[in-house]
């Protein structure tokens, strides 16, 4: 009675026989089956080598994660050190320019000289600001400005909100850049013509 309850209440909802309805049943359960059999199970344990411990086998499973990252991840770029250059002239600080990579990209502030190096990609030969490797920088740091002739270190006119940004940037690279020397004192106030 009540098999033939539900068989009469399956055909009127679904509009399917018994017979369909367990075929049906039995055809998803056979698709079930397989597609989750295409799902790698872990494999048991032989019985050769002793059931590991859930903590010991998480340990082993991080280990190959990280030797698989080791071996997939770039060797990271190698600064060098920073070389101390002392003192320096105008012409001798264009040589730091970038375009020699065994040499280091220097630009100079306020007469201090920095090492920026490190961000070979805004200042090397084809950076954003390569204008500034290799010359002193004050003048166009405080009017942020690309113009060569204002790579200079002369501070006469310049505003004090032009001062302020100039500060601001100089903040900037004491915090990011080593400093590696200074200018010539004749260079240091002087332009760079």
């Amino acid at each position: 009675m009540v098999a033939q309850g539900i068989a009469e209440a399956l055909q009127a909802y679904t509009g399917l026989t018994p017979g369909a309805a367990a075929t049906i049943l039995a055809l998803m359960l056979a698709t079930y089956l397989l597609v989750s059999s295409l799902f790698v199970a872990p494999a048991a344990p032989s019985p050769a080598s002793p059931p590991k411990q859930p903590e010991q086998q998480r340990e082993e499973e991080r280990k190959e994660k990280e030797q698989e990252e080791e071996e997939e991840a770039p060797m990271p770029f190698v600064f060098p050190d920073p070389v101390e250059v002392g003192e320096v002239t105008l012409e001798q600080l264009r040589a730091y320019d970038g375009k020699d990579p065994a040499k280091q990209i220097l630009i100079a502030i306020r007469g201090q000289v920095y090492d920026v190096s490190r961000g070979r990609l805004f200042y090397g030969p084809q950076g954003p600001y390569s204008l500034f490797a290799g010359r002193d920088a004050t003048r166009a740091l405080a009017l942020m400005s690309f113009d060569p002739n204002d790579l200079t270190g002369d501070l006469d006119g310049l505003s004090p909100d032009e001062l302020e940004v100039l500060q601001d940037w100089e903040e900037k690279f004491k915090e990011r850049y080593p400093r590696v020397g200074h200018l010539a004192r004749q260079d240091a106030a002087g332009s760079d013509a």
